[in-house]
């Protein structure tokens, strides 16, 4: 079991595995992977360089594991209930985006929207597994909304949602209040409304 953070007479210093993840969640969600730099990692989570590398490998094993952690937490795609047409799931994914990247106490925006879109080159691997877990998301809505619409449009209609929530997580960390990022919500909504109005109608899909 992981111990405290605290050093022992005469051995080296152990640590909290949960507690340096959920540590360095934080400041990459912050900063970004590469506004984070090693030293800052040891200093927050309280432990020396040879001990991040022998509990995770890398800063880049580190950073895989607080972007696991993250995707832990209540995000939008779980949280949909149980909406009763496309209008309805929309609406609600947009709503609960929205709360979360700008929830109170938090950091703003979404750690893997907004991450490692531009890095460098030594970093391309870490930016091509943000760009798959950006995929995912796509995926994930698109089975949302396939009860409502066909494949091809739920393909192209994730799309232009992932599209969108990317939007709401800059603007969220440009400091838009959630009321302004509301009003983008409902122009996206209605705009999707007028294309689907049949499928906008409440019912069982």
């Amino acid at each position: 079991m992981d111990k405290l953070v605290k050093k022992r007479r005469g051995g080296p210093r152990t640590f909290d595995r949960d507690h340096a993840v959920d540590t360095a969640m934080r400041l990459f969600w912050r900063h970004g992977y590469e506004g984070v730099s090693l030293n800052d990692l040891t200093a927050a989570i309280g432990i020396a360089p040879p001990s991040l590398y022998a509990a995770f490998g890398s800063k880049a094993g580190l950073y895989r594991e607080a972007l696991d952690r993250y995707s832990g937490l209540p995000t939008a795609l779980n949280n949909l209930g149980q909406t009763t047409s496309l209008c309805e799931a929309v609406e609600t994914l947009l709503k609960n985006a929205i709360e979360a990247v700008t929830e109170p106490g938090e950091e703003r925006g979404c750690m893997i929207s907004s991450g490692m879109i531009q890095c460098g080159e030594d970093h391309a691997d870490l930016a091509r597994e943000l760009a798959e877990r950006r995929g995912l998301m796509r995926d994930s809505i698109m089975l949302k909304l396939q009860p409502w619409v066909d494949r091809d449009r739920a393909v192209s209609l994730s799309r232009y949602l992932v599209t969108i929530l990317q939007g709401l997580s800059v603007q969220a960390r440009d400091g838009a209040s959630r009321e302004e990022l509301k009003q983008v919500a409902g122009e996206v909504a209605a705009g999707i409304k007028g294309q689907n109005l049949s499928d906008c109608k409440s019912g069982t899909p």
